[in-house]
């Protein structure tokens, strides 16, 4: 669904440029609503990369803490036929055991309908939301290693820089 995929677009930028250490787990949650519980209960500390429509320009970038979630002020479902990220929050603590604290670094879309890829607009966002990942990482102790230049294998003329 176009814009949509933004999340989706940030975790494989993410795998592709940076090593993950061992005490960071990576998950495409898509549409999987209720089903990301059991992960979500194993975090300290969860980040959500994703696109929120919320009533902004096309392409701001917001960051909200687990406070503005629980607020209510910000739509939190990742569809409109699911269970929103506050609800399973708050399974998650029923059941005793929620992550320390939550973030979500959003940008909100300017296409939503059927197609593959990121509108013109959007996709630049992918790469200033990572540096607000890394930045908020590295506050919280964790570093990642950039990956070598992909360009030093030069075994064909086509992969030549």
């Amino acid at each position: 669904m176009g814009d949509d995929g933004f999340g989706v677009q940030c975790i494989e930028q993410l795998t592709q440029k940076y090593i993950l250490p061992d005490n960071l787990t990576v998950l495409d949650g898509g549409t999987a609503g209720i089903m990301l519980a059991p992960f979500i209960e194993e975090m300290d500390i969860l980040y959500i990369l994703d696109a929120v429509d919320l009533q902004d320009e096309p392409g701001s970038i917001h960051h909200f803490s687990d406070r503005d979630v629980q607020s209510g002020d910000i739509q939190t479902r990742m569809s409109h036929h699911q269970v929103g990220l506050l609800e399973i929050f708050e399974l998650c603590k029923l059941c005793g055991e929620a992550p320390e604290r939550m973030e979500m670094i959003t940008v909100v879309p300017e296409v939503l309908s059927l197609g593959i890829g990121l509108s013109r607009r959007i996709q630049p966002k992918v790469s200033e939301v990572l540096d607000i990942l890394l930045d908020r990482l590295v506050s919280d102790g964790i570093v990642l290693q950039k990956r070598g230049d992909v360009t030093q294998c030069t075994n064909s003329p086509l992969l030549r820089a």
